[in-house]
């Protein structure tokens, strides 16, 4: 869906890059074509790129290292072995990640940024990022102030020291990040800037998580308007099995229609064939958009 409509864009003349932010990337699989961890250009205004957490947390050390390297009263705590630690701990990779996010969001140099995201949990917990770094960032410059305030103290007591040379462990930087996340923030919640596609499938799990993913992203302020129901089986009289699975999906639809009844609904039925390259994502960008 968001290879799909990433190329409804571009061949409506906008120019569209399209992100994967998922670990286990399928957006070249879509394209058929590879993409990578750079900006590729796909085809006329169209360019994609995957973030590869790996990349994007050797990028993000080695913006924070030269950071802690300038601040002597820091250089002895072993930073740089907590990061290679920090390396392969829970987390950290959707940390780097949406530090990447941030520096793609802030681009003006394409019309449209879509984001192609993770099943729901991953999804989630990375659409929460920006509350959850904001809170940290917060901590920390708090924290460091206080740790600047106190060596200014101790500079003062000593004999020709002098509070002018105390370093700024990196408050500055910190302040820096904190605005950053704050804009992400305000772009990931205006319903004027973003627009957020469900995509789910006509069964009770489906429908039941659907639910749960939109009541979590309402926590954090951040407004669902769509969501696609794909899989429909198309009518198909000659076919039992095909007609009481249809018959199945199209009560889950109807359940669909009364439990999300704020959302534009959309249906996307079966093809027969993989929906794989740029001739069958024209199909399913045709009858998610031109409908409207």
């Amino acid at each position: 869906m968001a290879a799909a409509t990433a190329l409804w864009f571009a061949r409506k003349g906008k120019k569209v890059l399209v992100i994967s932010t998922d670990p286990a990337h399928s957006l070249a699989d879509s394209f058929d074509k590879g993409i990578g961890g750079e900006v590729k250009k796909l085809d006329k205004n169209l360019y994609a790129v995957e973030i590869d957490p790996k990349k994007a947390m050797a990028e993000y050390k080695a913006k924070i290292m030269p950071q802690i390297d300038k601040i002597d009263m820091l250089k002895g705590v072993g930073l740089g072995d907590m990061f290679d630690m920090a390396d392969s701990a829970p987390g950290i990779d959707e940390v780097a990640a949406f530090d990447k996010f941030l520096q793609y969001m802030n681009s003006r140099e394409y019309d449209i940024i879509v984001f192609d995201t993770a099943p729901t949990g991953h999804a989630l917990r990375f659409l929460s990022l920006p509350d959850v770094l904001d809170s940290w960032v917060g901590k920390m410059i708090k924290i460091r102030m206080k740790f600047s305030g106190m060596a200014n103290l101790v500079k003062k007591i000593l004999p020709f020291g002098e509070a002018d040379d105390t370093p700024q462990l990196g408050t500055e930087q910190m302040e820096e990040m904190k605005e950053r996340i704050e804009q992400a923030k305000q772009i990931l919640t205006s319903p004027a800037r973003t627009h957020y596609n469900i995509v789910t499938i006509p069964e009770q799990m489906a429908i039941l998580e659907s639910d749960r993913c939109i009541r979590a992203l309402g926590e954090y302020s951040i407004p669902v308007e769509t969501l696609i129901v794909n899989q429909l089986i198309p009518k198909n009289t000659g076919c039992a099995f095909c007609t009481e699975k249809r018959g199945s999906q199209q009560k889950r639809l109807k359940e669909i229609e009364k439990v999300f009844t704020k959302l534009d609904i959309k249906e996307m039925e079966m093809f027969k064939e993989e929906v794989r390259g740029t001739k069958m994502l024209e199909k399913v960008g045709k009858m998610l958009y031109s409908r409207r």
